[in-house]
């Protein structure tokens, strides 16, 4: 008070039970440690029960791990991973962690996911990782099997995209369609190599997470087995062959992807086709 030049008897103190605590967000292609150690890449935002976190791959981290942010604070725990067999976890954070529907690409840019529809085989696709940043290449193969020293892994997809250890996790994007988080592969971004990620749709349905998405909806999905003549729902995630009722219209699923409120079937003949 005396430094700033006022007179004691003009200031008042007022005092709060208010408590101000940092805010960062849950960006994908982000650094995160484990238990304080070992360094990973974030994917993509989820929520679960409206708890925010992150899709990563399951290799990163076991249930019950700790993590702390790119800024090394702590941010969340492992509530669930698979590995081997699948190469798939989520990360549930703290309230002061924001999902974001955002995505670390190049020069300081950011991509927003609008959904996860599945890209095709030949089409172009890059990833975002805390090592080796931005990098494009194309889908090779869905549906691959690879076998790790730690053992087999089922269900990944093989692309020309180089990456690099500490990448792993990290988000692949086709356009803003989120489609998969690093696994593994061979070579480095010097020398190029081949790299595998796990799709995200089936990290969403195993786990019952709602991709964070421009548009993005909290009512957590269930697992869907593709198969049920059901009601359409956002949040759900569909698989191809899929069938649906939407205001009393049959539809089959022509894309794997996570349904968005935006999405009805009746308005996305690239997802849907009406029987």
């Amino acid at each position: 008070v005396e430094a700033a030049g006022l007179e004691d008897d003009n200031v008042g103190i007022r005092m709060t039970a208010a408590r101000p605590r940092l805010l960062q967000d849950i960006t994908g292609g982000d650094a995160f440690y484990v238990n304080d150690s070992t360094r990973c890449s974030v994917g993509f935002s989820v929520t679960r029960d409206d708890r925010p976190g992150f899709a990563t791959a399951g290799h990163c981290g076991r249930p019950g791990d700790t993590t702390t942010g790119y800024d090394r604070t702590a941010q969340g725990t492992f509530r669930a991973s698979t590995f081997p067999g699948k190469d798939m976890a989520w990360v549930a954070t703290g309230d002061q962690w924001t999902a974001t529907p955002d995505v670390k690409a190049q020069d300081g840019q950011e991509v927003q996911v609008t959904g996860s529809a599945q890209a095709l085989v030949g089409a172009a696709v890059c990833r975002s990782g805390s090592t080796t940043g931005w990098r494009c290449g194309t889908i090779e193969q869905h549906d691959t099997s690879v076998s790790y020293p730690e053992g087999r892994v089922d269900g990944l997809t093989r692309t020309t995209v180089c990456a690099e250890p500490g990448d792993s996790g990290g988000p692949y994007l086709a356009g803003s369609q989120a489609q998969g988080v690093t696994s593994g592969g061979s070579g480095d971004c010097t020398d190029g190599g081949t790299t595998f990620y796990q799709p995200v749709n089936p990290v969403l349905a195993d786990f019952g997470l709602t991709l964070t998405t421009t548009a993005a909806r909290t009512t957590a999905p269930a697992p869907q087995d593709g198969t049920a003549r059901e009601e359409w729902t956002s949040g759900r995630v569909y698989e191809t062959g899929a069938t649906v009722t939407r205001d009393g219209v049959r539809y089959r699923c022509l894309q794997t992807h996570q349904a968005q409120g935006a999405w009805a079937p009746a308005g996305t003949p690239a997802l849907w086709q009406r029987l």
